[in-house]
């Protein structure tokens, strides 16, 4: 096994690449996939829409269905705005501990699996190992939605994934979807004396707050039976609502920025379907008696699949195995797994780093984390012999 050294070093060199979201990420998948080439991995790199960003999905081992995949994202978080001890993307070791952007979200995961890759490489792997490194998690997940239609593609069925967010190691089996949403209401202005010759988008806004309100509320009803999340229903948030121009004018404009976290995804749909009908028979019908050209359109920031704990899964029983750990928790933060559940493929968070130093200034990974990590990738090497 590589000592903590080697995977210091790869984390330094990722960590050096400043894979904000807003930006590329191409320079360190190539750094990547060099490392991963090295140790004779067969790639397969896909590029976005873009050409800026990439997906790396590289394999050790036979071929054929039934792989285990070793996931994560390699964009970050900005560090605008933030009181940084040193340079966010040089790697700084204090009290053993590694200061850097992205160093727990989540290069340090990334990092152990490019040090493992040799070790891996010198098995006699009985099933494929898989590594998945992807873009634009931060913002909506797109990069790992992308690898799932091109993994159905070239028809590779991998059977369980390991997704190393910071959980300090444990064993995380399910948190909430994330669904973002803005809701854009294009109404008529007029003068605010004569408010029943306009449409007036900021009160239509309003009525359809209130009807997220009432669905906000009957989804407490759904909850199921012994949820383990907190709270343990669906929830709805309304986090910005911007329109209108002025006390005296009837608001031609409003946008309302919301989001819903379900714990199942027949709520979803409970949600959209719901306000889809009120919009169309109640909303819209009424804004147009007054202007033909009046609208209510929502634009999907994103969605992003939650990951509901299954009782058999064969993604928690290797972890398991791997970690010593029997107990498997659920989380509020969101993360990749979901699309990986979608498609198919058992899947269970657990990674070096806490939670709690992501997206933070001095963000940082301890080097017993770091070990801790090496160690079970360790052992996944001895047990796929």
């Amino acid at each position: 096994m590589p000592d903590t050294a080697r995977t210091r070093q790869i984390l330094a060199q990722l960590v050096a690449f400043p894979t904000v979201s807003a930006d590329s990420n191409l320079e360190l998948i190539a750094y990547a996939g060099e490392l991963l080439s090295e140790a004779g991995a067969r790639l397969m790199v896909s590029r976005d829409e873009t050409g800026t960003k990439a997906n790396l999905f590289a394999t050790l081992g036979p071929e054929g269905d039934g792989g285990i995949v070793l996931s994560g994202h390699t964009d970050v978080v900005p560090v605008d705005g933030q009181d940084w001890t040193g340079d966010p993307f040089t790697l700084r070791e204090a009290d053993g501990r590694l200061y850097g952007r992205g160093t727990c979200d989540m290069k340090g995961f990334i990092a152990c699996c490019l040090a493992m890759a040799p070790v891996f490489a010198a098995r006699d792997l009985k099933r494929p190992l898989h590594f998945a490194f992807t873009y634009d998690e931060e913002v909506g997940c797109f990069g790992a939605r992308a690898l799932m239609e091109e993994l159905k593609r070239a028809d590779v069925r991998p059977s369980a994934a390991i997704i190393g967010e910071p959980t300090m190691m444990r064993i995380i089996e399910g948190h909430k979807g994330c669904y973002e949403y803005t809701t854009e209401f294009r109404g008529l202005e007029g003068h605010g004396s004569e408010p029943e010759r306009g449409v007036n988008a900021v009160h239509y806004a309003v009525r359809y707050v209130s009807r997220l309100l009432e669905l906000g509320e009957a989804l407490k009803a759904r909850a199921p039976e012994g949820s383990r999340f907190r709270p343990p229903w669906t929830t709805l948030q309304v986090g910005r609502i911007e329109g209108g121009a002025a006390r005296n004018v009837i608001a031609g404009h409003c946008a309302v920025e919301w989001e819903m976290r379900p714990v199942q995804t027949a709520d979803a749909d409970f949600v959209k379907e719901r306000l889809a009908a009120y919009v169309d028979e109640e909303l819209k019908p009424a804004m147009r008696a007054l202007s033909p050209d009046a609208d209510i359109v929502t634009h999907v920031v994103g969605e992003v699949e939650g990951l509901e704990p299954v009782a058999e899964s064969e993604a928690r029983r290797i972890v398991s195995a791997l970690t010593g750990l029997a107990e498997a928790e659920v989380v509020a933060f969101g993360t990749e797994a979901g699309l990986f559940q979608r498609a198919g493929i058992s899947a269970v968070i657990c990674g070096p780093g806490s939670i709690e130093q992501a997206h933070k200034s001095d963000e940082f990974v301890s080097i017993e984390q770091l070990s801790a990590c090496l160690d079970m990738l360790d052992r996944l090497a001895e047990k796929l012999e």
